[in-house]
């Protein structure tokens, strides 16, 4: 699989990865990744494809109704597990207890929450992260410069604006597949 996707990615794509090019795997068994920005179908591909090549074990959380067989096989097979957004439990404590469970879970996120233009990001990440007390890696799914820029991990601090501040200048000028929405 690592060939086909290294094949695929940097040759046919013609993408490259810049930064931290292995996600900091070797030290960092636990992290929620972000994504930024989040446009397109097409990003769901490049993260395989990512996570192929450098050989890290990531996972996803995605809507329940994504679940469905039988894509759901597959998306359970790439890592994936389904939230029930509309329920009453407190999300960020069920996510973040996640982590307990596992000896190496990253938590692949987007935080605009949706392949839409938002004017801010959602929080949840960062909050999930504080909650299992484990960093943030960020990364860009940049298609203006085909390229994902890894980041080293950042552990928030208890100054979120500060925090946000850092995160989003991580992303600026980064070109989403669909730029109307970056």
């Amino acid at each position: 699989m690592r060939w086909v996707a290294t094949f695929i990615y940097f040759k046919l794509l013609r993408w490259r990865i810049v930064g931290n090019t292995n996600f900091s795997k070797d030290t960092v068994k636990k992290a929620v990744i972000i994504a930024v920005p989040h446009t397109s179908w097409h990003d769901f591909y490049i993260g395989v494809l990512l996570r192929a090549i450098v050989q890290v074990k990531t996972n996803f959380i995605g809507k329940k109704e994504l679940f469905v067989f039988p894509i759901g096989w597959f998306f359970r097979w790439l890592g994936g597990a389904p939230v029930d957004r509309f329920n009453n439990e407190n999300k960020v404590q069920a996510i973040a207890k996640l982590f307990d469970n596992e000896e190496e879970f990253r938590l692949t996120l987007a935080p605009e929450g949706t392949r839409r233009k938002v004017e801010k990001w959602r929080t949840g990440f960062y909050y999930i992260a504080k909650e299992a007390k484990v960093p943030i890696i960020m990364f860009t799914l940049d298609f203006k410069n085909r390229q994902n820029k890894i980041s080293e991990p950042f552990y928030p601090t208890d100054n979120v604006e500060a925090d946000f501040k850092y995160l989003y200048k991580f992303f600026e000028g980064v070109k989403g597949k669909i730029e109307k929405y970056s």
